[in-house]
């Protein structure tokens, strides 16, 4: 490659990568001193229940929350410790697992949504425009796009 990288995306992408950390890192924050739960903690309860039937299969949850795969199923044993979740075989294919929101995790999660949305309010939204975020969420649509293409054509799922 011989051509020089253009600056100005190189700062927007770097940019976007210390926002997401930032962000992440206030909202966990949050979640922690306010409930006691972790981001990935409340990612999965999320992902759970928006899920038909407040379940997923272990490897389709794997692909929907903002956590490594490896580090998943240690979340998840820690997360049916507490009693938030629980492990339910597949009937279909003796090999699968389903995660599944209990009662108790779905209290978690109503109990967390209120200070985790206003986290995500003070610390992201309250700094654009409603240009910005029209902008940003056109631009952020392409780029998951493009990127489900590419995984999907590399044998890679996509989240």
């Amino acid at each position: 490659m011989s051509e020089r990288p253009d600056e100005a995306k190189i700062t927007v992408f770097g940019s976007f990568l210390r926002a997401h950390q930032q962000v992440s890192e206030v909202l966990n924050k949050n979640l922690v001193s306010e409930r006691g739960i972790s981001l990935p903690w409340y990612d999965v309860l999320f992902q759970l229940s928006v899920a038909e039937g407040g379940r997923l299969r272990l490897q389709e949850l794997a692909e929907r929350v903002l956590y490594s795969r490896s580090g998943l199923t240690r979340l998840v044993d820690r997360m049916e410790t507490a009693g938030l979740i629980s492990r339910e075989p597949c009937a279909h294919d003796k090999r699968g697992t389903f995660a599944v929101l209990t009662p108790l995790g779905k209290r978690e999660l109503r109990r967390s949504a209120p200070g985790h949305l206003r986290g995500i309010e003070e610390n992201f939204f309250a700094n654009l425009s409603d240009e910005d975020v029209a902008v940003l969420g056109r631009a952020m649509s392409k780029v998951l796009e493009a990127t489900k293409c590419a995984t999907q054509s590399a044998g890679v799922e996509a989240r």
